[in-house]
């Protein structure tokens, strides 16, 4: 396979026995199917790392971006993940709160999409967080201010070990400007691939006015001010 056959490319998606149907979704709210797929993801090998998440923001010049992620926690209230409170993510999230996420599991065909509002966790539930990471992984989160324009790789070796030798072994690493953030969904869509290319497609959505539109053929009433309905792929 070469770039220039990416036209020909096809993979085998799902049989039409694997189809998504609405009786089968058990709880009809989407955070409960979403740990039912997150767990599907955990034991399935292929997947290295089935937390990463493509995130896109905007700016507030309306220009969008986007960019992986680790999805750390799943509640009712959403979504959490973490990075430094300096970066072109946070930037865009301080002008403009609006975000998406993707997930995608390519051995089990499916994706979430997720939509929602970005808000910062409590200072005591990042920190709690932060020290629990790798002792590596705080120093490195110290030592680089992340988005910043640095002269060299050099730059940031010199910084990690400059703060290595000050912190020693026992020293307790100072949180930088650094937490986590929750997304407050509004629309979460669940995909999965098929065979034909006929793809399921359902999407949760929730907000003031959206029981007005359930009808019970087109859209549904779900659980937990949710209502839910079928896209064609």
């Amino acid at each position: 396979m070469t770039l220039d056959t990416l036209s020909a490319l096809r993979i085998k998606y799902k049989e039409k026995k694997e189809v998504l149907l609405e009786e089968n979704i058990n709880v009809k709210e989407p955070i409960t199917l979403f740990k039912e797929w997150m767990e599907s993801a955990l034991k399935t090998e292929e997947i290295l790392e089935p937390n990463a998440a493509c995130l896109a923001t905007v700016n507030s010049k309306g220009c969008p971006s986007n960019r992986f992620v680790l999805l750390k926690d799943v509640s009712s209230d959403g979504f959490t993940f973490f990075t430094n409170y300096g970066s072109r993510k946070a930037n865009d999230i301080a002008t403009n709160p609006n975000v998406a996420m993707t997930l995608y599991w390519c051995p089990l065909r499916r994706s979430v999409r997720i939509e929602g509002k970005a808000e910062k966790i409590p200072v005591a539930d990042s920190l709690k967080y932060f020290h629990q990471r790798p002792r590596a992984s705080q120093i490195g989160a110290l030592a680089s201010e992340q988005s910043t324009r640095i002269p060299s790789r050099h730059h940031l070796d010199v910084a990690e070990q400059k703060l290595k030798d000050d912190l020693g072994d026992d020293k307790e690493v100072p949180m930088p400007n650094w937490g986590g953030y929750l997304i407050r969904p509004q629309l979460i869509e669940f995909w999965q691939g098929q065979v034909d290319r006929l793809h399921d497609r359902i999407v949760f959505r929730r907000g003031s006015d959206v029981d007005k539109e359930i009808d019970g053929t087109l859209v549904h009433k779900g659980e937990n001010g949710w209502i839910y309905e079928r896209l064609a792929p």
